[in-house]
């Protein structure tokens, strides 16, 4: 009889939360300007409803860079670890992971290599307390499993 096969997910929860709030905030203040910009009664505007837009556009795209930061997760099963950082996703089989670390005072756990190489795991942030010890826990879970296999 097989195990049944664990797969471990992980994502920020209060780093999301915080960038929520920011782009929404960055969005709220980006609209008041443009509202500000509107020219008086006299006629004297410098700006015009091209520059209201853009301003409101350019707030929309600091607000998507602050959500980038949200993309972060770490997807582990009996394979390898699937990492999706700020930018880009990477696959590391089990065989190339030596470790599991979420040192003391660190603000993400990390996977050290076999080639001496340090990855960095955003998906699973320290200020998420306990969620971020189970899921360092469960990876470390996978590891060992995937050393005792066959």
């Amino acid at each position: 009889m097989t195990a049944p096969r664990m797969t471990v997910t992980s994502r920020p929860v209060k780093l999301t939360r915080v960038c929520w709030g920011v782009a929404a905030l960055v969005m709220v203040v980006f609209i008041a300007v443009a509202i500000a910009l509107a020219g008086g009664p006299e006629g004297d505007a410098q700006f015009q409803l091209a520059d209201q837009i853009a301003m409101v556009l350019l707030g929309a795209l600091v607000s998507c860079a602050v959500l980038s930061l949200t993309r972060a997760r770490v997807v582990a099963d009996a394979q390898g670890v699937r990492v999706r950082n700020v930018v880009g996703e990477r696959l590391f089989p089990w065989q190339v992971v030596r470790a599991v670390r979420l040192d003391d005072g660190a603000p993400w756990a990390s996977l050290d290599l076999q080639d001496d190489d340090t990855v960095a795991l955003l998906g699973i942030q320290s200020n998420d307390g306990d969620r971020a010890i189970d899921a360092v826990v469960a990876l470390r879970r996978l590891l060992a499993d995937s050393r005792r296999a066959p």
